[in-house]
């Protein structure tokens, strides 16, 4: 009468067993429930977070905008001034920061637009704004040569700043030089005979005939340092170089000769400056700077005293210092035989017209002769030339 009663309690068991593994089994079948580990997790979607530098009114200007984003990414960022102008920069690989290319300026204003996504794909815009503080003072250039000017194969681009500039290399780093036939050259930092900072670019050897130059100055939103002031603007001229025209100058022989192409085109009588004194003339090479045409040349302006006072024709200046190629009809009996003028090369009304005619600036004037007061200086016109290329590269603030 006992088993019966074991083998029901057997089944109950089994039973009980059976209904436990039930719901193990579907849990585990085919992932469609909602329990753990059933479904991906779901993507983050939570805020970009976008930060720009700088930031607040009347922050300091001079520095590149930068824009960074956590939690996602950055898929464009537009930066324009008060004006409407853009700034122009590039988002890094990652889409985790952008940078503009060029600095801010002093005095302005800019607003930010950022366009993001969330990792989980949500797209949003974000929109900041900065104002920067105006420049305490502003530093200006004056250059050369003009803009579309057709020049000599010796002339230099020519940079003269209003107040010193401390901050030589980053300014040098803002000028870029693009020729037409890959020139190679160089800049070179020098006091100019006016007592002002200057930066000059030349060629390793004269230009090519034919060259096309084009300067871009990116100075605007560049520091010029201590006492100097910033830059408030760009500057950009280009030019061509012409034919190839050397003008040779033999102090010794007191001859001029005029190469073009290379091929003597005139040999002219000149007297030069007076030896034993300060009216000598310089030597070296000096290159062409203007032609002036009819100009007053007064003695007091160079320290020679009252030596002269007049009207000169086909005036051609070579230095600031005041040494010309020009018409000296008074000085006839010494064309071609000695030297005595005040400093000049001069020669006759006739041959000083055709000569005018002939050249241009940026002609390099090579001159020799026993009897010179020394080497025209790089600042005291251009006189970059009398340097070796190596001495040359040496004056660059950026090497």
């Amino acid at each position: 009468m006992s088993r019966p009663r074991v083998l029901a309690h057997a089944r109950v068991r089994a039973t009980v067993v059976a209904a436990l593994l039930v719901p193990l089994a579907a849990c585990s079948s085919n992932g469609s429930s909602g329990g753990p580990g059933s479904a991906k997790e779901k993507p983050d979607d939570r805020p970009v977070t976008v930060t720009v530098t700088p930031e607040g009114k009347q922050v300091p200007a001079g520095d590149p905008v930068r824009v960074e984003a956590s939690g996602g990414r950055l898929t464009s960022v537009t930066v324009t001034d008060g004006e409407g102008r853009r700034l122009a920069g590039k988002v890094a690989a990652d889409g985790r920061s952008w940078a503009s290319d060029r600095k801010a300026v002093p005095g302005a204003s800019y607003k930010v637009t950022a366009a993001t996504r969330t990792e989980g794909g949500t797209a949003k815009t974000t929109n900041a704004a900065f104002t920067t503080a105006p420049a305490a003072k502003v530093n200006k250039v004056d250059w050369r040569p003009g803009a579309d000017a057709t020049v000599g194969v010796a002339q230099p681009i020519s940079l003269v700043f209003d107040h010193p500039v401390k901050n030589k290399a980053e300014v040098e780093k803002q000028l870029r030089i693009t020729t037409s036939n890959d020139t190679e050259g160089s800049w070179g930092w020098i006091r100019d005979w006016s007592g002002r900072d200057r930066v000059d670019w030349r060629p390793k050897a004269y230009w090519k005939p034919g060259t096309e130059v084009t300067l871009d100055a990116r100075l605007n939103g560049t520091d010029s340092g201590p006492d100097g002031g910033w830059f408030v603007r760009d500057y950009t001229t280009r030019f061509t170089i012409g034919a190839e025209q050397i003008v040779k100058v033999d102090l010794d022989t007191h001859r001029l000769t005029l190469v073009r192409d290379g091929k003597t085109v005139r040999r002219i009588p000149v007297s030069g400056g007076t030896p034993g004194g300060d009216k000598r003339s310089w030597r070296g090479t000096a290159v062409l700077m203007a032609k002036e045409g009819t100009i007053n040349m007064n003695s007091e302006t160079v320290g020679l005293g009252d030596a002269y006072d007049k009207m000169v024709d086909y005036s051609m200046r070579l230095t600031w210092s005041g040494m010309y190629a020009h018409a000296a009809p008074w000085n006839a009996a010494w064309f071609g035989n000695a030297n005595r003028s005040s400093g000049c090369i001069g020669m006759s009304d006739a041959n000083a017209a055709w000569f005018y005619g002939q050249v241009r600036p940026g002609d390099p004037f090579e001159i020799s002769g026993e009897e010179t007061k020394g080497v025209v200086d790089p600042g005291n016109g251009f006189g970059a030339w009398n340097l070796s290329w190596a001495e040359w590269q040496g004056k660059s603030a950026v090497r």
